[in-house]
């Protein structure tokens, strides 16, 4: 089972809302974009990782980041 990153300190789900947003992405779209990645993440999930009430794994942080044409540094900060 992969590693869950705790957002603990960090809010990494606001900042992946915020860009998502910077970059006019909605969710439905971000969640399409990932699943042809074939990162599997429900829309469900996304908010309540943009919530910061569910974890996040590298998988899905990779992918995200990648999708929203960003930096881990920009995703963590």
């Amino acid at each position: 089972m992969e590693q869950k990153i705790k957002q603990d300190g960090i809010d990494i789900g606001g900042n992946i809302r915020r860009i998502r947003l910077e970059k006019g992405i909605g969710q439905t779209e971000l969640i399409g974009m990932l699943d042809l990645k074939e990162i599997g993440m429900t829309r469900e999930a996304l908010v309540k990782i943009e919530r910061g009430i569910q974890h996040i794994t590298g998988t899905q942080l990779r992918g995200i980041r990648d999708c929203l044409e960003t930096t881990y540094d920009e995703l963590l900060k």
